[in-house]
């Protein structure tokens, strides 16, 4: 018998019923305008560290610094790898929210 009472209340417990929505606060399509622009300057970042670190990377190679050589190609791999998660931020969130809501 406390056993099945506690089954109940766990099951009550564990769907509480709430879950998200888009028109629950006022201003959420201003927030998505301004994520979205967020979005837009890091990627526009992201596209100007690969050229200059590029840039870095070939003239340095070009005249035997390999130091900076070594620098300019860990600048071009850190801006492609910040565009990749820029770009699939919005895939990324909503994957680990479906994670989320199946615990």
């Amino acid at each position: 018998m406390v056993i099945a009472m506690v089954h109940r209340v766990g099951l009550v417990l564990a769907d509480p019923g709430v879950k998200p929505n888009t028109n629950g606060l006022p201003g959420m399509d201003a927030a998505r305008k301004i994520v979205g622009a967020l979005l837009t300057l890091g990627l526009i970042g992201s596209v100007a560290g690969v050229a200059i670190s590029a840039l870095v990377w070939v003239l340095s190679a070009h005249n035997g610094n390999s130091h900076y050589a070594s620098r300019g190609r860990t600048g071009v791999l850190v801006a492609a790898g910040a565009a990749v998660l820029i770009g699939g931020a919005d895939t990324i969130v909503a994957f680990f929210q479906n994670v989320g809501g199946s615990i």
